[in-house]
């Protein structure tokens, strides 16, 4: 058995530490990395295939530590933590800034008119609840009916939404309407999430003790997961869309850019991936993905049901969703 890969690696939990933000940081440079999203259908599998086994005690010949790792984050940017099941491909955070760039360039050049905005608002918040649905926590599957109607909820406020602060900044000077989509995707961000996740709230997400054993559901986790995604995904938002307007304001006024106006879009959507590259792995890594709180902030009949079954558990942890 000698010269075989150890069974006592850690594979529940990322490589590297998620007590502090530089260990998230690096996690989350591997889960998000667009090249992920091209891998093969055989690439993600032979990964499902090396997890499985490991899990199981069962080592490939030949396999070594980093690649024990490359395959867990193979697995993780494609599989949901929670059911396992393979994830909808654009739903995945690895698809984060290929889409978004595409997505947020798009809402940034083409903001003037009022069916534009509607229908990249509409596009952007379609987009967002497919990730929202496919990142969401816990293994509850909701039904064609309730995501139905979370999605009509999220995209109609989110639409709505960007179309009040269109007309508001309407009559303000013409760098500020270049942040209304900024602002229109922050605020909806409050909207789309919650709603998509709507299910958590009202019946709750699966809380664990620090070895993994389930204790119950609890909606007072899911509130505090969906507070912090929503967090996240609006910082990721701030550079993207915050940065990009300003030089572009001034590329405007520039020779080259008057001549070339068709190069608005593709320097904008350029700007974009550049800060989104960056800001999706640091603003994911702003909360654990394994996030706590003490058994204090949860239900009284969840806390009762925990000091009975569980009478030295003082902290509960959870998947927060992404």
């Amino acid at each position: 058995m000698s010269g075989e890969l150890s069974l006592n690696i850690n594979i529940k939990e990322p490589r590297w530490d998620q007590g502090t933000f530089m260990g998230r940081a690096k996690h989350f440079f591997m889960v998000t990395d667009p090249r992920n999203v091209l891998l093969s259908s055989e690439t993600l599998e032979e990964a499902r295939v090396i997890m499985e086994d490991y899990r199981a005690g069962v080592v490939k010949p030949g396999l070594t530590e980093d690649e024990l790792w490359r395959a867990k984050y193979v697995y993780d940017s494609a599989f949901h933590p929670d059911t396992g099941e393979k994830m909808f491909v654009i739903g995945r955070m690895s698809a984060q800034v290929p889409m978004n760039m595409s997505i947020t360039g798009c809402m940034l050049t083409f903001y003037r008119t009022t069916p534009a905005v509607v229908f990249w608002q509409w596009v952007n918040q379609s987009f967002n609840a497919v990730v929202n649905y496919t990142n969401r926590s816990g293994d509850a599957p909701m039904t064609v009916n309730q995501l139905g109607a979370a999605y009509i909820s999220a995209t109609t406020g989110a639409v709505v939404t960007a179309l009040g602060l269109k007309s508001l900044a309407s009559r303000l000077p013409p760098i500020v309407s270049r942040f209304v989509p900024f602002a229109a995707v922050a605020a909806a961000n409050c909207i789309n999430i919650p709603f998509m996740r709507q299910r958590e709230l009202k019946y709750g997400i699966p809380v664990t003790d620090e070895n993994d054993n389930r204790l119950g559901e609890s909606a007072s986790a899911a509130k505090q997961a969906i507070v912090q995604v929503v967090v996240s995904r609006i910082g990721m938002a701030v550079p993207a869309m915050a940065i990009p307007p300003v030089i572009m304001n001034a590329l405007e006024k520039r020779a080259f850019m008057k001549r070339f106006p068709i190069l608005n879009a593709p320097v904008q959507v350029g700007l974009v991936g550049l800060c989104l590259v960056f800001a999706t792995p640091l603003c994911c890594a702003l909360f654990p993905q394994k996030s706590s709180m003490s058994v204090s902030g949860l239900e009284p009949d969840l806390q009762e049901r925990i000091r009975q079954t569980s009478p030295h558990t003082t902290t509960v942890y959870f998947n927060k969703g992404l």
